[in-house]
C-alpha cells in the first residue's frame, strides 16, 4: 500500500490549465474607425447646420432691403414724393402724423419720419409712428436688433470723396460674413463699388470699424474675420 500526500484538486487543476496569454483592454482599429466615422457625421452636420442658418439670415436681410426699397418706389409712384419729405402727408396719408418739407431730399428727422408715412400708406408691414427720438416704435430694425435708416446723405464707403444721396442703411451689427454674401448675391460683392457699399451708421449704438469690415486697398469685404459689428447702405 502506498501512502503519500494527496494532491489538492485545484493544484491539479491548475497543473492542466494550458497557458494562454491574458486578453489585453482597448479599442481595435474597427472601433476606432467607427468612432471617426461618427464624428465626422456629426461635424459635417454642425458645419452643415451652420451653413444653413446663414444662408436664411442672408435670404432674410435681402427681402427686408429689397422690401424697402419696392416701398419707396411705390410710395413715389403714388404720391410723386418721397416718404419723409412728403410735405401733405398728415392730410393724404391716414394716421400719418408729421409732414415733411417737400424739398426732394429726405434729410434730418424725415428719417424718421419716412418710415411713419410708409407703413401708415400701407407699403411696409407693422405701423410705426413718428417721434423725434428714434426707437422700435418709429424705426424697423435689422434681424440683429439695430434701426435701419432711410436718408439722403454721404455716410457710406467710396473709392473717391462720397456725395451725398439717397440711401437705404442695413444698421450696424452685422457680421462681415452676412454682408459679403449679401453683396456677392446682389451687387459686385465690393464694399466701395456698386450699390451696396459699406456704411459707419450707428444707429445709436457703436458704429462699424471700417478696417475691420473690408480692405481700403481692394474694397474686398473681410468675410471670415470674425467681425461682428459691420453695415452697408444701399445707393438708389
Amino acid at each position: 500500500m502506498r501512502v503519500g500526500v494527496r494532491n489538492n484538486p485545484t493544484e491539479r487543476s491548475a497543473m492542466h490549465q494550458p497557458n494562454f496569454p491574458r486578453r489585453q483592454s482597448g479599442f481595435t482599429l474597427i472601433e476606432i474607425a467607427i468612432v471617426l466615422v461618427i464624428i465626422g457625421l456629426l461635424l459635417g452636420g454642425i458645419l452643415k447646420g451652420q451653413e444653413l442658418i446663414t444662408s436664411a439670415r442672408v435670404r432674410n436681410i435681402i427681402a427686408q432691403l429689397d422690401g424697402a426699397k419696392a416701398a419707396v418706389f411705390g410710395f413715389q409712384d403714388r404720391f410723386r414724393a418721397l416718404p419723409g419729405d412728403f410735405s401733405q402727408a398728415e392730410t393724404q396719408i391716414a394716421g400719418a402724423s408729421e409732414d415733411g418739407d417737400g424739398n426732394g431730399v429726405i434729410a434730418g428727422n424725415e428719417a424718421i419720419a419716412a418710415w411713419d408715412h410708409l407703413s401708415h400708406a400701407g407699403f411696409i408691414n407693422g405701423i410705426y409712428v413718428y417721434n423725434a427720438t428714434e426707437s422700435a416704435t418709429t424705426t424697423p430694425i435689422n434681424p440683429y436688433g439695430a434701426r435701419l435708416q432711410l436718408i439722403h446723405d454721404d455716410v457710406y464707403a467710396d473709392s473717391g470723396t462720397p456725395t451725398a444721396r439717397t440711401n437705404l442703411k442695413t444698421g450696424p451689427q452685422i457680421p462681415v460674413d452676412i454682408l459679403a454674401e449679401i453683396d456677392r448675391k446682389t451687387d459686385d460683392g465690393n464694399a466701395l463699388r456698386g450699390s451696396m457699399r459699406f456704411s459707419a451708421y450707428a444707429a445709436g449704438s457703436t458704429a462699424p470699424t471700417a478696417a475691420d469690415c473690408y480692405d481700403a486697398a481692394t474694397g474686398e469685404w473681410l468675410a471670415g474675420s470674425g467681425e461682428a459689428n459691420c453695415g452697408a447702405a444701399i445707393l438708389f
